[in-house]
């Protein structure tokens, strides 16, 4: 896929809700914030492991379950401040290359959990080069739902890291908000894997 016209911009709890009902056996870790709303909003499911805190760290934890869980697709779904925050990890993702692991940007441009600061995304960053200049090949930009379903055609063969730039409105639907239980949410996303809870 080709960079996407950052002019036009997906809605993002549609593009969220259409890729991963494409996506229903996939392990799904969030950012915090609005996109862990968005996956609740889409549909709570008990492979989704929701961060409500740990900001910059939803990729190394996708990484980690993508590596752990092999035969098994991982998505995160996160927003372009907290892959921002964690940009570090794309090095370390791209060194290992787990074939298992997407990342999905939702990216409109601001810090949204802090009071809708402008992100470096919208100063400049290119998410996708710098993806690709951390080894991740398969690194590109979209801008409507119409690619979902080759996004999640790509993550359901398990053939390649893929890092996933979605251009989306600076908006704030209504908070659709998961549990806030931690170790709730750990021992269900264990057991949903077949293992015991600690």
């Amino acid at each position: 896929m080709t960079h996407a016209n950052s002019h036009q911009r997906a809605e993002r709890r549609e593009f969220v809700s259409k890729l991963l009902a494409a996506l229903p056996d996939a392990l799904v870790v969030t950012g915090l914030g609005s996109a862990a709303y968005d996956v609740f909003a889409a549909g709570d499911r008990d492979k989704n492991y929701y961060l409500w805190g740990a900001m910059g760290g939803s990729t190394s934890i996708g990484l980690g379950l993508a590596l752990a869980q092999p035969d098994k697709s991982v998505v995160v779904v996160t927003g372009d401040g907290e892959q921002l925050m964690g940009i570090g990890s794309l090095g370390t993702i791209g060194a290992k290359q787990p074939k298992n692991l997407t990342i999905v940007v939702l990216d409109n441009g601001h810090f949204g959990e802090t009071g809708m600061q402008r992100s470096h995304s919208s100063l400049g960053t290119d998410l996708v080069a710098v993806a690709k200049g951390f080894g991740i090949a398969d690194a590109f930009a979209v801008n409507s739902t119409d690619a979902c379903e080759d996004i999640a055609q790509g993550i359901n063969a398990r053939q390649r890291t893929s890092f996933v730039q979605v251009f989306i409105d600076a908006n704030e639907p209504p908070r659709a908000l998961p549990p806030r239980d931690g170790p709730y949410i750990k021992n269900r996303f264990r057991s949903a894997l077949g293992l015991q809870p600690f």
